[in-house]
């Protein structure tokens, strides 16, 4: 996985999960017999809302939904799109988690679910998967924005809450835990708490130097210089390894040149890549087998790369295309230094969200409105839990939450996906105490 893309996973131990199966897709079909007080028949009759599907999970109902939405929230005539999601119904009185991935719909359900014995709503993030406008509007990427799926996760929320009366909490993990922050700042008054794990909060005003701090202490100096000693080395071996590359993207069907533009600048964006990802998802105890990198062999040294941190990135990644289009233009990303890799470097500026875009999605970046968010969590945000892990490169630069009612836990050694896991059972306990109080639940 690129380190342009944060994992949307959340890994939650067992205690968490409890009672939560796993949602089903859209598209299966419905047994006659699900009932759940005519929910479905109740969300028939919100404007704009299509059951497309429903059937039965543990006992409830799961509703797949298609809801239509402005394109421009702004000039609500200029046209519409249909954004997806799903509904886990249990009953009226209960919790509700709304939950998004960032990205296309999930069939996951979430651990705040299970906690909570809530209901579930899952929402499809503007012009990702199916939820795209069709024509010449899917093709304007100007209305990606971040106050776009905001306006869109707030009329959601203010047409479902006609039906589900409890308590609402808003979770997502990495790129979802930014979408319900941003949401929370806009729509203040929608949700009546969130919980955002592991969430990037690139502002310009940090300047990456979170990021670079944390890859001078992460880990062990020994780790860290076998790490980076493996990076320079893919570098100076790279005529003997480039032919690997081509060979590899040969047999997978992957093509560069409609971002990257060829095999050796994808070959270099993914070598600068390679540290960030090993931490991305591996953990400290990984080190061990980092190879020495001026005794392993090309075979050695290339393999090794390619299951531990470097990806390589194509023309075919069209589904992380809206993602990297939002980096560029609005979320920012980790803009590091490779002063290691002077002279084995050539082309400077490369790794950038906007390498990985066709020309017609590159975007000019505005960090106004993270900046913005950043300050609003630090001094007005209330009810707002930020988890994060101590070892995960996207959680180098986090949220502040605030003094009123809002709360940050870091979890020893985590990495993107493991954070939950990670928490001393006190701080777990902690966490689910304060999100249970916010949710009225006993």
């Amino acid at each position: 996985m690129s380190a342009f893309v944060c994992a949307g996973a959340l890994a939650g131990p067992a205690v968490l999960a409890a009672g939560a199966p796993a949602a089903a897709q859209p598209g299966t079909s419905a047994p006659a017999q699900v009932r759940a007080d005519d929910i479905g028949g109740r969300l028939e009759g919100i404007p704009g809302m299509t059951v497309t599907k429903v059937e039965e999970v543990q006992g409830h109902p799961l509703y797949a939904l298609a809801y239509r939405q402005p394109v421009d929230h702004d000039d609500p005539g200029a046209g519409t799109f249909t954004q997806r999601l799903t509904l886990w119904h249990k009953a009226t009185d209960r919790p509700t988690v709304l939950f998004t991935s960032g990205y296309a719909l999930t069939s996951d359900t979430h651990p705040l679910t299970g906690i909570l014995d809530a209901n579930q709503i899952s929402v499809e993030h503007r012009y990702f998967g199916a939820s795209r406008p069709t024509g010449a509007a899917g093709e304007d990427w100007s209305k990606l924005t971040v106050q776009q799926e905001a306006a869109d996760e707030h009329r959601l929320t203010r047409a479902l809450r006609t039906l589900e009366k409890g308590k609402w909490i808003g979770t997502g993990s990495s790129k979802g835990g930014m979408t319900v922050t941003y949401h929370e700042r806009f729509y203040p008054k929608d949700l009546d708490g969130v919980v955002a794990i592991v969430a990037p909060n690139d502002t310009p005003a940090q300047g990456d130097r979170g990021y670079r701090r944390f890859f001078e202490t992460v880990g062990t100096k020994e780790c860290r210089d076998a790490l980076n000693a493996v990076q320079r080395e893919m570098l100076v071996r790279r005529d003997a390894l480039l032919p690997r590359f081509e060979a590899q993207a040969k047999a997978e069907g992957a093509t560069f040149e409609e971002t990257l533009g060829s095999a050796d600048r994808a070959y270099e964006y993914g070598v600068l890549d390679q540290v960030w990802g090993f931490w991305q998802l591996s953990r400290a105890e990984d080190c061990a087998r980092v190879p020495d990198a001026k005794k392993a062999s090309d075979d050695e040294l290339y393999s090794w790369s390619m299951e531990n941190g470097m990806y390589m990135e194509r023309d075919e990644n069209v589904e992380s295309r809206p993602y990297n289009r939002q980096a560029a233009t609005q979320l920012g990303w980790a803009d590091l230094t490779f002063d290691r890799l002077d002279g084995l470097l050539r082309y400077p500026g490369l790794r950038r969200p906007n390498s990985l875009l066709p020309a017609a999605m590159r975007g000019s970046y505005d960090g106004r409105t993270v900046a913005d968010v950043d300050r609003w969590v630090r001094t007005k945000g209330e009810r707002m839990l930020f988890l994060y892990g101590e070892n995960d490169p996207w959680s180098a630069e986090r949220f502040t939450p605030s003094r009123h009612d809002s709360h940050l836990f870091v979890a020893p050694g985590a990495n993107h996906a493991t954070p939950v896991d990670d928490l001393p059972p006190e701080q777990l306990g902690q966490m689910v105490a304060i999100v249970k109080r916010w949710a009225d639940v006993t």
